[in-house]
């Protein structure tokens, strides 16, 4: 009996560690590229040459990737600013799809989950597509705002694509009407 109670003990342990470890991995920040600097005085990281930015299943590629460390704020408080001709991000949604997301740079605040896309913004998932100067999307929130330029006369565009239904694949499809014809 006392087997038993260790043994689904250490079960839960074990599912317990490995629930808090997929949680600290997706607090990682991992940051590829062909070239880094860091200013250590000021607490800013430079990346450049081909930068992939992955945090969870969300995923940045960008020229140039500057990482502001807010030591203040505690840890995993970075503000991400990649630039790029565009700069893309990318998010695996829970249905399926995938949120894209470009600009001539992409600010992440990590701690806010939250997104500032400027200049040439567009955001698109499943065929819908926005444009405007400045984006932002909250991604927890799942709330997306669009601003057009202060200068100039651009404007916010946004693209709706109808939603095809899907055919039912289990109802029969009707009979050909020549061979109704053909009964005889």
């Amino acid at each position: 009996m006392t087997s038993k109670i260790i043994n689904k003990l250490v079960f839960f342990g074990l599912l317990a560690s490995s629930t808090f470890a997929a949680a600290a991995e997706q607090n990682e920040v991992i940051i590829d590229a062909g070239r880094q600097q860091a200013q250590l005085q000021s607490n800013i990281g430079i990346f450049e040459q081909n930068v992939v930015i992955i945090h969870g299943t969300r995923k940045i590629n960008a020229d140039r990737l500057e990482v502001h460390r807010r030591a203040e704020l505690g840890s995993n408080k970075q503000l991400l600013i990649a630039t790029g001709n565009p700069a893309v991000f990318e998010e695996a949604q829970a249905d399926g799809t995938t949120l894209r997301a470009a600009a001539n740079e992409i600010r992440y605040d990590v701690a806010e989950l939250k997104l500032v896309l400027t200049g040439n913004a567009e955001i698109s998932q499943a065929g819908q597509k926005s444009s405007a100067q400045v984006i932002t999307y909250h991604i927890e929130k799942q709330l997306i705002s669009a601003e057009r330029s202060e200068q100039g006369d651009s404007r916010v565009r946004t693209i709706l694509v109808p939603v095809e239904k899907k055919s039912d694949t289990s109802v029969e499809k009707s009979e050909d009407p020549q061979e109704k014809g053909n009964n005889s």
